[in-house]
């Protein structure tokens, strides 16, 4: 019989990357290598495109983790780019955007904290901001974490004694709050203080945000030792708290290096397949913290390949400092060096010391990364074991790679809210956490069934319709449900409505005295069951059932917050809070002001007659 031509499998791995070649030219660009199911496996930039993929078109000489990488490979995609710093700016944004499998991944990407002194208000105030800096003000930052920032806050409130109370606070004040009592603010707003004398506390906070505490310091010694003079002795004492408070802060910054004044010094260390990124703040020649972070890399990732993809990535959505201080060199430093001072509108230098204060600082960082990396594989190692024995206890197929623990939070079903929770071999996974405020208009208060089966008819539906095939792993291994066989009944119907029957599901109730240690577990057609008191498996399951029961209660106190301090004007369109005090103010009441007549509304200070009519008709146009 003759041969079937059209029989032949498609082309794929390097056999494949050779037809490509024939159309590339040597000009910059990334590239994206796909699989069969057409997901992105891999993102990477070129100088010259055609000799960057020429390269994955030889059949032998990769490492283990290309050699992979080229062997799943069904299809590539191209863009150029008009230069190679925008190949490399292209090359993260995609990265950080598609997660491609064979790159390196930094997971962790939040934004950090800073210190604002605010400029739009004759009494400045001060306080932590995170996120786009769209206030008017002075920035200060960035710290390393929000415990960072306030512990600072708090010793520069005790130094210069700055209000952090909204402006709102502000203008409504009759009399000094309780900052003013532990001398923790001048009270400006009751006048207990010059608008002059405030400025001068904020031009010092600044001072010392900008690196002069030396300064700072001799003035204050100074101003106590002329009162102590004047015989102010009171005057004196509160002047020497200042300056010993002053002292605490610099203290608790630890290192504050004599000749770095803006840099982030970046340590990397890579060990068995996993890495750790040491990342200090220096600014203002202060150190304002650290933070560790865990990217994903492979085993044959080196040194040079993960730092740069780091430090693409991290600052992507960030300002760079002045100096980047590194452990190692870096791929690509000309273009990285363009790329970010491009960012800062500035020189941006990037140096890997190898002595002096420099290379201690990168030593100091270095030291961290390791500490830090070896903690976590020891605990990966103890959740490993833990999702093994959660496996084994209720008979799952394999350990779990992600479970999913519900509890709902309310007070006789009023501002009722589910939470979930996640947890997989890495711990906890905070930002896959989800809150989800009871909207069922039908549902009694406080029935718990309930709101359980809106929680997770809402859950999976969103699941059914982002990731129907299940490939983005965002779907549980395990649900972990709050009560007892109601509950889990109530549970399984939903998810039989749905067609969804391959997710195990436990539900985790005390026991009959509601003793913990005593609880049990039940499963749909299966006998109750529990497990032994000095099992870690059960201590873990409580941890993880007493974490989702933190966050419904948290999440439940923000939504009751919020509702206790609202009323409708809240609703009405162009009613800030200005006009919304100024009404309150006049007319006692929300319900006094929806009862008013429109002369009475067009009375109130500051309230214009087009104003008064919205607010007019906002009440009497419901009908």
């Amino acid at each position: 019989m003759p041969e079937d031509t059209h029989s032949k499998p498609p082309l794929t791995g390097h056999e494949l990357i050779q037809t490509y070649l024939r159309t590339l030219g040597a000009g910059p660009g990334v590239y994206r290598m796909l699989d069969a199911q057409a997901r992105v496996l891999y993102v990477g930039k070129a100088r010259n495109l055609r000799a960057r993929v020429s390269s994955y078109a030889r059949p032998t000489g990769h490492t283990g983790r290309i050699a992979r990488m080229i062997e799943a490979t069904a299809s590539m995609m191209f863009l150029t780019t008009a230069t190679e710093t925008e190949a490399l700016l292209l090359e993260q944004n995609l990265i950080k955007q598609l997660k491609p499998k064979f790159n390196v991944l930094l997971r962790d990407d939040k934004s950090f904290p800073n210190i604002l002194v605010t400029k739009s208000h004759d009494f400045p105030m001060i306080k932590k901001h995170r996120g786009a800096k769209r206030e008017k003000g002075a920035y200060y930052g960035p710290f390393a974490s929000a415990g960072a920032v306030n512990r600072t806050l708090a010793q520069l409130l005790r130094v210069f004694q700055l209000r952090n109370c909204t402006d709102a606070v502000f203008e409504g004040r009759t009399r000094p709050c309780l900052q003013y009592q532990i001398k923790r603010c001048t009270a400006p707003c009751v006048g207990y203080i010059s608008k002059q004398d405030y400025a001068a506390q904020v031009k010092d906070a600044e001072r010392y945000l900008s690196g002069r505490s030396t300064e700072i310091q001799e003035k204050l010694a100074t101003q106590m030792q002329e009162a102590s003079a004047e015989m102010e002795f009171e005057r004196a004492a509160a002047l020497r708290d200042r300056i010993k408070a002053l002292t605490q802060v610099q203290t608790a910054q630890g290192i504050n290096p004599r000749t770095v004044d803006e840099a982030d010094v970046i340590a990397l260390h890579l060990e068995n397949g996993q890495a750790c990124v040491q990342v200090f703040f220096i600014r203002a020649g202060q150190n304002w913290g650290n933070r560790d972070f865990y990217p994903r890399v492979g085993a044959d990732v080196e040194e040079a390949e993960a730092l740069e993809a780091f430090v693409g990535q991290f600052y992507d959505t960030k300002e760079p400092p002045r100096q980047l201080i590194l452990s190692h060199p870096i791929e690509n430093a000309d273009l990285m060096v363009e790329a970010l001072s491009g960012k800062l509108g500035r020189k941006v230098e990037l140096l890997v010391p190898k002595r002096g204060e420099k290379a201690e600082l990168v030593d100091g960082a270095m030291r961290n990364a390791r500490e830090s990396l070896a903690r976590k594989m020891a605990e990966s190692a103890t959740q490993a074991k833990l999702l093994k024995g959660i496996a084994d206890a209720f008979a799952l197929e394999a350990p779990p790679q992600r479970i999913e623990v519900y509890d709902n939070s309310h007070i006789q079903g009023a501002h009722a809210v589910g939470a979930m929770i996640v947890a997989g071999p890495e711990g906890l996974m905070k930002n896959q956490y989800r809150k989800f405020n009871i909207r069922g208009d039908d549902l009694t208060p406080g029935d718990d069934f309930g709101m359980m089966k809106e929680v997770l008819t809402r859950r999976f539906k969103r699941l059914l319709k982002d990731d129907p095939e299940r490939d983005k792993g965002l779907w549980p291994d395990l649900l972990l449900i709050d009560g007892g066989a109601g509950q889990v009944s109530a549970v399984q119907q939903i998810m039989d409505e749905m067609g969804v029957r391959d997710v195990p599901m436990v539900g985790v109730a005390k026991g009959i005295d509601r003793d913990q240690g005593k609880e049990e577990f039940y499963r749909t057609g299966q006998r109750v069951m529990a497990l032994q008191r000095n099992d870690p498996v059960l201590y873990f399951i409580q941890r993880l059932r007493d974490e989702a029961h933190r966050f419904a209660i948290g999440t439940h106190r923000t939504k009751r917050s919020k509702a206790v301090g609202a009323t409708p004007l809240d609703d009405v369109p162009g009613v800030g809070a200005a006009r919304k005090r100024a009404l309150l103010a006049h007319f006692g009441s929300a319900k006094a002001v929806s009862r008013a007549n429109l002369a009475d509304l067009k009375a109130v200070d500051g309230v214009s007659a087009a104003l008064a009519q919205r607010v007019y008709d906002f009440f009497h146009d419901k009908g």
